[in-house]
């Protein structure tokens, strides 16, 4: 992931400006992070690509009018929660259920270290709100500040949960034996 916000915000600039290539270049550096983050709120590779590409429209959309460039990290997740959360949103008005995936772990004894898909085992059974922070902190790397803003709260709500996901991660894992 980027953390170079005035070499992103050129990019932005450059996409403001109608030039292609630096789109390109926008999405190659974010795309990943992006359906990372989507790809751990709802738990489906093929639901995460749609939801990706719909935020990927909605930046397109909006791009023009975001007036700090500097600022696309925070934007594009906030994008990506709304998309998130109006999927899940339509997903509950409808009354359909979501197909979680198979909760195949290969459990290896001689490690004491958890492979990747228990963790992705154990955040698929987090509450919403507690996955979410765990993910943008951890798994994308966002500062305590970003995190507050793309969630819409104070950077101490964002600890507090932080803190209360973590142990209920630790927890769920234990249940699942893993050891955590």
């Amino acid at each position: 992931m980027s953390g170079d916000g005035r070499r992103e915000g050129l990019l932005v600039v450059r996409c403001q400006l109608g030039e292609r290539a630096a789109f390109q270049e926008l999405v190659q550096i974010w795309h990943a992070p992006l359906w990372r983050y989507v790809r751990g709120m709802v738990g489906s590779p093929h639901l995460a690509d749609d939801l990706a590409q719909d935020a990927w429209v909605a930046v397109v959309r909006g791009l023009t009018r975001l007036r700090q460039p500097e600022r696309f990290a925070p934007w594009l997740f906030t994008i990506a929660r709304r998309t998130v959360a109006d999927h899940l949103r339509q997903a509950y008005q409808a009354s359909v259920t979501s197909v979680q995936e198979a909760d195949a772990v290969v459990d290896d004894p001689h490690s004491g270290v958890l492979t990747t898909m228990q963790v992705e085992a154990g955040l698929n059974g987090l509450p919403p709100l507690e996955r979410e922070v765990l993910i943008l902190f951890h798994l994308e790397d966002l500062s305590l500040a970003t995190c507050a803003e793309v969630l819409g709260v104070p950077p101490g709500t964002v600890k507090s949960r932080l803190h209360r996901a973590r142990h209920m991660l630790r927890s769920v894992l234990a249940e699942r034996g893993y050891g955590a």
